[in-house]
């Protein structure tokens, strides 16, 4: 044969190639039917066919999904029907069973045939060729089948993974891996083809040439290497993910340079393991972009061998996986959420109560629920603070997501800013891996931050830069990382009197305090403790395994009568405790339980406590004297005396001081 012939006809063969490896460029959101027909249309034109047959199965069991083209050179109506019938007796044939030669169903006399199965199991479907051309099929039609196959295969299947769920992507990964060992063998049969001719060196040099052009053409992370591992081609995503030239990633040094520290040594070490088996195998890994940026990749490596079975060359592809690690991430964070949730114990099931206080706060509740506002709960210890944020997260729209709970009293200060914000490894002594914070826990939901008047100064800086800017920065970074949280604070704290005092930020306050809520003490509600104990004694009951019927009269009388400085948490430990002692089916307490320790009478002899005591009394009385008898607020005598309003209150009744006289001063 002639030899610039031969080269014409092999570089024609070569652009062929290239064109029907980019049709899965032309099928992005198409349906089976429409990839098939185009794919069908591209053969018959590209290799002269009489006809083309596509038969796809259907993943839901219906009846296969039949298409027909003809080529030009027939003129007949010949329907996918029709053509089905003509072929059905080898349907269940393996390809190699198929006859080379039948009668042509389109026109005269007889043609060659070739079936190919798509698919990796032989279950997307069948595609068969028919030619009355001499010499079909040759070699080269029969890669251009292949590869025709290879691609139709993975793009009917992303077809139905756009149907199907999540778990297809697995599997579609998978069949992808199987099209490229199949492309792999296809090669190893051409090279063995090459081999043969005089020209075996330059010819595999040129098709060596090919094959990184059809790789440049993938938009996907694509890179050669020798049998050793070492870097010998990359094709243009992965150079322009890196901002690397060729050059750096032949270089030694190249690995460390894009992927993640943390992961270098293992895949060092599992690369190095594989490539010694010869066979496929898969690793995940962070490759930085050219934004300094690492994303997570699936790296599969395929092997390209000789006839020999010697490995010649190794074929990795890298898909973006960031997305589905996020996903992982945030379900696990969500799962230990719950998992801390159910561990701990709420102070009760449900609000119980229906005095007018209460249902105040209810209101409100519904009405900011609804909203994505900042919400900031104020109330004494043992009110119930965190249970009406949870109802406000479960009315809100995000009640499907996280709701994360931190207590910002009972976490070392040390600590804080790496339990709200997370921290990077090496960030600190003790930082042996990277922490994601509470706050990208909560991405997506609710965060509670109880105590919030014990959070540091420093801290308080970084919380405000969320609430302006909806971003954080992890400890030991300076990358910023966006978060979509809805903020509730708590606090018994008078956060007005810690502005003044300077411990507590103006500016955050003002941001937390878009839309307070007050909750009553337990005094302030006494017509809900009725119910409360009914509820109580209920719950403790069923829980220790016994049955209280009644409760006394006069328990309830004690308990109206006693001022609960403990509020709700205090009755429930009460109730709890007389459940617990209880031998019958009657509810009672001991009155010792509730009586509060006398303050004994001061002696006549002048004492340096006897002094400290007036004097305190002097500065409370001239303090609600200039406030006129008002405790709270910012004008209040707690404001004026830099305490909170709950310890004044304490200290009122302990000193036996009448607020209501100053009223009218």
């Amino acid at each position: 044969m002639d030899r610039a012939a031969e080269i014409r006809r092999l570089q024609g063969c070569f652009n062929d190639l290239i064109g029907v490896v980019a049709l899965p460029a032309l099928w992005n959101g198409l349906d089976s039917s429409r990839i098939a027909g185009t794919l069908l249309d591209v053969i018959v034109e590209v290799l002269r066919l009489d006809f083309g047959f596509a038969r796809l199965n259907d993943p839901e069991g219906a009846p296969p999904l039949e298409l027909v083209r003809i080529g030009q050179i027939n003129n007949t109506n010949t329907s996918a029907t029709e053509m089905g019938r003509a072929l059905e007796r080898w349907w269940g044939l393996h390809p190699e069973q198929w006859p080379s030669m039948m009668r042509n169903p389109v026109g005269e006399g007889e043609l060659s045939v070739v079936p190919v199965r798509l698919g990796v199991r032989d279950d997307i479907g069948l595609i068969v060729v028919g030619c009355r051309r001499p010499g079909f099929p040759s070699e080269t039609d029969r890669l251009l089948l292949n590869v025709a196959a290879n691609q139709a295969a993975i793009g009917l299947q992303e077809a139905r993974r756009l149907a199907e769920q999540k778990g297809i992507a697995r599997e579609l990964e998978d069949r992808v891996a199987q099209r490229t060992r199949e492309l792999a063998s296809a090669n190893e049969d051409l090279r063995r083809e090459i081999e043969e001719r005089e020209r075996v060196e330059g010819k595999l040099r040129q098709d060596e040439e090919e094959m990184r052009r059809i790789t440049d053409l993938i938009p996907q992370a694509v890179v050669v290497l020798g049998p050793d591992g070492r870097m010998l081609h990359a094709n243009p995503f992965v150079l322009e993910y890196t901002g690397l030239s060729l050059e750096d990633v032949r270089a030694d040094g190249f690995r460390e340079k894009i992927f993640h520290p943390d992961d270098l040594e293992r895949i060092e070490d599992e690369r190095r393991s594989e490539l010694v088996h010869g066979e496929p195998f898969e690793a995940e890994l962070r490759a930085r972009r050219t934004d300094g940026r690492y994303r997570w990749f699936l790296v599969r490596y395929v092997p390209f061998c000789d006839p020999g079975g010697h490995v010649v060359r190794w074929y990795a592809t890298g898909t973006d996986i960031e997305e589905r690690r996020q996903a992982e991430e945030r379900m696990r964070n969500e799962n230990l959420a719950l998992r801390e949730e159910i561990d701990r114990s709420s102070m009760f099931e449900e609000i119980v109560g229906s005095s007018e206080g209460l249902r105040r706060v209810l209101v409100q509740v519904a009405k900011v629920a609804r909203t994505d506002s900042t919400v900031l709960i104020l109330g004494e210890t043992g009110t119930g603070k965190e249970l009406v944020a949870r109802a406000i997260h479960k009315r809100s729209a995000r009640a499907g997501q996280a709701f994360i709970r931190v207590n910002c009293a009972a976490i070392p200060a040390s600590l804080v800013s790496s339990e709200l914000f997370g921290h990077e490894k090496g960030a600190f002594t003790g930082a042996v891996q990277r922490r994601l914070g509470r706050f990208e826990a909560a991405n997506g939901g609710t965060i509670f931050l109880d105590e919030i008047g014990d959070l540091p100064a420093e801290t308080q800086i970084a919380l405000l830069r969320v609430l302006q800017e909806r971003e954080l920065e992890r400890i030991g970074s300076s990358q910023p990382i966006r978060v979509d949280v809805r903020v509730v604070a708590a606090t018994h704290r008078d956060l007005r009197a810690a502005v003044a005092a300077g411990s507590f930020r103006q500016d955050l306050f003002y941001r937390l305090s878009v839309f307070p809520v007050r909750i009553p003490p337990l005094r302030e509600r006494r017509d809900d403790i009725p119910v409360l104990v009914e509820y109580l004694v209920e719950r403790y009951a069923k829980k220790a395994g016994k049955r209280i019927r009644n409760i006394r009269s006069n328990t309830l009388e004690l308990f109206d009568a006693y001022d609960w400085p403990g509020n709700v948490r205090e009755l429930q430990n009460v109730v709890e405790r007389a459940v617990i002692l209880a031998d019958g089916d009657t509810f009672t307490v001991d009155d010792a339980w509730l009586r509060r320790e006398a303050i004994p009478a001061a002696e006549p002899t002048v004492s340096l406590a006897g002094s400290l005591v007036e004097r305190e009394r002097e500065m409370i009385e001239a303090a609600l004297a200039a406030s006129k008898g008002r405790v709270s607020g910012l004008s209040g005598a707690a404001a004026r005396l830099g305490i909170p309003r709950q310890t004044l209150d304490s200290k009122i009744q302990t000193l036996k001081i009448n607020k209501h006289r100053f009223k009218s001063s």
